[in-house]
């Protein structure tokens, strides 16, 4: 019930706005931050790891089922996925905290997602991303639902979206413009 509650909280804070994010792209003169490797299960119960993609640019969504905004940007991920695969482009996306036959069901089966939706079950790989200034109050895997990372063939991060509801970018236009200038 305390989890419940939790979650219900955290998604008014996301529909009422006041949860703000940053949308950024990692400038050329600024220091790129590279990313950790990490291995996580599948929903098909494949252990999957970062590395796999090596050589690849990498677009990274961290999701929950029950949060409205990864739901609505899962058929865009979708598109983006067919769109890039011919291009280096591979989409993933991180599950926090939620069993794998919930996972398949709302967001693997129910979007027909073709790529893999990986299961980071204690919220460990989406706290790493979590950058040390943005909502402390909020725990670190929290901070990082519905955003998405495209990290490059190096192993950096090209680009950041964190939510914000303010300027919510469902089709992933920003996204797909970086993408489109670095390919």
């Amino acid at each position: 019930m305390k989890n419940y509650i939790k979650k219900v909280i955290i998604v008014c804070l996301f529909l009422s706005g006041i949860v703000h994010g940053q949308s950024t792209e990692q400038p050329e003169t600024k220091e790129t931050v590279t990313v950790k490797s990490f291995s996580l299960k599948s929903t098909e119960g494949n252990l999957v790891s970062l590395n796999d993609y090596k050589g690849k640019f990498v677009v990274v969504h961290i999701a929950t089922t029950w949060c409205p905004y990864c739901n609505a940007e899962a058929p865009y991920l979708e598109e983006i996925y067919n769109e890039y695969k011919d291009k280096n482009v591979e989409v993933l996306i991180i599950d926090v905290k939620e069993p794998s036959a919930l996972v398949k069901e709302r967001i693997k089966d129910r979007f027909n997602l073709s790529f893999p939706v990986l299961l980071d079950t204690n919220g460990k790989v989406a706290a790493s991303f979590a950058p040390k200034d943005v909502l402390p109050e909020l725990a670190r895997d929290e901070i990082m639902l519905a955003s998405n990372l495209l990290i490059d063939p190096q192993g950096k991060i090209q680009f950041m979206s964190l939510l914000d509801t303010k300027n919510f970018d469902v089709k992933l236009i920003n996204l797909k413009n970086r993408l489109n200038e670095i390919l």
